[in-house]
């Protein structure tokens, strides 16, 4: 497709200078402000009702599957922290401590929560004594703190939302089953509301949650060929269990210790939206989770009759879609380069000849196409309309991705893709920390994660030329 008209001058080409651009996006669309705590954002409007989509959407497939909400302490007592050695480690850098109560030094610090692993484990302690007990699987959604050192809005920030899902189980097996599963929901969240296409897979030893067994993974890739970790999912085996001294007394009438899960994703979800769908004008939001996914607008509003057939337009579609009309005395450019910016689905022009025409004009915010409709179809073709949008958007961010994989054979040709052409680099991989250390020392990758979906492109490692079985995804990444 040629080069589109730039509608929004304010906004820095992403070819320019992409990190800038991202800001200008974020800012310009009132996505969210900063604050006078470095790392903390304020969620305007706009920028939550995108959340409030995801969340609701994202709520209901947990309940789907049997989950249900519930909602922990903010504040973690550092004994309680500590109980589980790997955890703890794995978080101290990023731990923000309450010390003092009022003017009181506290007798002991609290944790502000920076995940609630801890906390659940002490009340699971207070209610699973049985297999009666279990499973027990549950989710909340709440904000976190990470005294990140280096933010961005969305994708780092010190204070996030998020959900974390928490089940305990009787047996490996359901637990396992449990930590598949969920990564599943969300690779089909992010692919069928989202349309963001993902690798799903399972992370390396290194890139572990603290504290699990196994950590699972879906990657998605940015616009500048930068991968986003979307959302993980991990297995704990009885480790967080034998920790806390939780123990259930089975059918066989021994003690035994239950098996645990956690899984997660936050607001970065938004910065994915707007790096994996956005261009030079700024947003482009799927249809699922856009706050507004149709603006009416009228062209020619002085004219006799005009605003009303707009707003009757605007009344029969508010039941079938989110609708907005925009009467203001703003003029049409201005409005068409606005909604734009803010990533509109789909846009309904109408003036006098469309009325006289019995008809509207529609134009898609993904590929700009233009519709003309009949205004007696409204009610078919607006819902299909949408969904072409959704289909288009997956389509053109699968499209890029697959053009941005690259494959690598040996250390020079990681070396030429990781500074010459960004993406996701497929690369055999001995199964050694030490390589795995290497790529990142000397290539400026790291692992991302070892695919479900394996290819055999060597049967060599990329890094040392040992014999290698597992290809590994690998790329720069925020």
């Amino acid at each position: 497709m040629a080069e589109q008209k730039k509608m929004v001058e304010e906004i820095t080409s992403m070819d320019v200078d992409f990190a800038k651009w991202y800001t200008d996006v974020v800012k310009k669309a009132e996505l969210c402000e900063y604050t006078s705590v470095k790392g903390c954002m304020v969620l305007r409007p706009y920028g939550y009702a995108i959340w409030e989509n995801i969340q609701r959407i994202m709520d209901g497939m947990f309940k789907e599957t049997g989950h249900e909400n519930v909602c922990m302490p903010m504040f973690i007592p550092e004994s309680l922290l500590q109980k589980e050695k790997d955890h703890v480690e794995g978080f101290a850098p990023e731990v923000a401590w309450v010390t003092h109560g009022g003017n009181e030094e506290l007798e002991e610090r609290l944790c502000v929560r920076p995940t609630s692993e801890t906390l659940f484990c002490e009340h699971y302690k207070s209610i699973v004594h049985s297999y009666r007990d279990l499973p027990k699987l549950y989710n909340q959604w709440v904000s976190v703190v990470r005294w990140e050192k280096t933010t961005r809005p969305f994708l780092r920030t010190r204070e996030f939302w998020w959900q974390e899902g928490h089940t305990i189980h009787a047996t490996a097996e359901e637990a396992q089953e449990e930590t598949i599963r969920m990564l599943n929901v969300y690779a089909d969240f992010c692919e069928n509301v989202l349309a963001i296409p993902v690798v799903k897979g399972v992370k390396t030893a290194k890139e572990r949650f603290a504290g699990a067994e196994d950590t699972y993974t879906i990657e998605a890739l940015m616009h500048d060929g930068k991968a986003l970790q979307s959302g993980t999912s991990h297995y704990f085996g009885d480790g967080f269990a034998k920790a806390f001294g939780i123990q259930f007394q089975d059918k066989d009438n021994q003690l035994k210790y239950p098996f645990q899960t956690s899984w997660g994703t936050t607001t970065r979800l938004i910065g994915a939206l707007i790096m994996t769908h956005g261009d030079n004008n700024g947003l482009v939001l799927p249809p699922k989770v856009a706050p507004v996914q149709i603006v009416v607008i009228p062209v020619a509003s002085h004219k006799a009759g005009v605003t009303e057939k707009a707003t009757e337009v605007y009344t029969r579609l508010n039941k079938i879609c989110r609708a907005k009309i925009d009467n203001s005395d703003n003029s049409p450019g201005w409005k068409y380069a606005e909604y734009e910016m803010k990533g509109v689905p789909l846009r309904l022009e109408i003036g006098p000849r469309d009325i006289e025409n019995n008809q509207c004009v529609i134009v898609r915010r993904d590929s700009r196409e233009k519709y003309f409709v009949s205004l007696d179809e409204l009610e078919t073709k607006i819902p299909e309309l949408l969904e072409a949008v959704h289909k288009g958007m997956y389509e053109k961010a699968l499209n890029r991705r697959t053009e941005m994989t690259y494959t690598a054979h040996n250390m020079d040709e990681m070396k030429d893709i990781a500074d010459n052409k960004p993406g996701f680099i497929k690369a055999m991989w001995c199964g050694e920390r030490a390589c795995e250390d290497k790529l990142k020392e000397d290539v400026g990758v790291t692992s991302r994660c070892i695919p479900f979906e394996q290819e055999s492109i060597s049967d060599v490692c990329v890094c040392c030329g040992k014999k290698a079985d597992k290809m590994l995804y690998w790329g720069k990444a925020y």
